[in-house]
């Protein structure tokens, strides 16, 4: 590969170039700031830094930039704004109330006397049974998945061979059993007091589904837990809802599932 002659002028000047320097800086920054300040921020919000740089850089690369021409005009400048004003939304929508919520000043909105805070495996299991089975789709003979595994009924793989096939009360049984344990897994991450007063069985739930769908070192480790932990529970139930990738793009399949979700999270919850 050979450079061009004038490539350092086009990585100065040329509004493309800088388009993807900001780009990388703007992939490079949600993990920095948790590293460095221990806060999550808002993967929309990020999302929305990289299409604006995206958009710059296509505009950038068709606007006459004198590379060639005897001139010190640089875009840079241009690019720092962009940069800088997004960094300004994203501080304060994306990381100031979760600041907050580590300094202790987001409390637990009020909840209705009437929601029950106790839920015992069998009326958590009623409701858990049917939600998560229906996000995880039945299929009574074993199949193969995508990647070659012996499948069956909710995507259960542990001991299926070919030829396998149950009823679906089976199938059923098969999935209280997984879900008991990502809910006794997912509970080890949530404090006592979350767990008594933060844990009716619809948000519970809600926070087993996201765990079953997403494994429960992801879950335990998310801003959703975080949150509930620290009594912010409308924005840990909000948090719920930026699970919605796969492969590294938005599945419309997983943002209605996060939206179910979200409002089982919100269940009881008064202004």
């Amino acid at each position: 590969m050979k450079l061009l002659p004038n490539w350092k002028a086009i990585l100065v000047r040329a509004h493309s170039s800088w388009a993807f320097i900001l780009s990388v800086l703007a992939l490079i920054a949600p993990d920095a700031i948790y590293l460095i300040w221990g806060m999550d921020t808002s993967p929309r919000l990020w999302w929305g830094m990289g299409l604006a740089l995206l958009i710059y850089g296509i505009v950038g690369r068709l606007a006459d930039q004198g590379i060639d021409r005897d001139t010190t005009r640089s875009p840079a400048w241009i690019g720092l704004v962009v940069l800088l004003g997004f960094m300004v939304i994203v501080l304060h929508g994306g990381v100031t109330d979760i600041a907050r919520e580590h300094a202790g000043e987001i409390v637990a909105p009020a909840e209705a006397p009437s929601q029950s805070h106790t839920s015992s495996s069998d009326a958590f299991l009623d409701a858990a049974v049917p939600f998560i089975g229906r996000w995880e789709g039945l299929r009574l003979e074993a199949y193969q998945d995508i990647v070659g595994v012996w499948t069956v009924c909710y995507g259960e793989t542990k001991g299926v061979r070919p030829g396998d096939s149950y009823t679906r009360a089976e199938c059923d049984a098969m999935l209280a059993r997984e879900v008991l344990a990502y809910r006794a897994g997912l509970h080890r991450f949530f404090t006592d007091e979350t767990v008594s007063e933060r844990l009716p069985i619809p948000r519970d739930l809600a926070f087993v589904s996201l765990a079953y769908n997403v494994g429960i070192s992801g879950a335990s480790n998310s801003t959703a837990v975080r949150r509930l932990n620290a009594g912010n529970v409308s924005g840990a139930c909000e948090a719920l809802t930026w699970w919605n990738r796969a492969g590294g793009r938005v599945i419309r399949g997983l943002v209605n599932r996060r939206a179910e979700e979200r409002a089982l999270c919100l269940q009881g919850l008064v202004a």
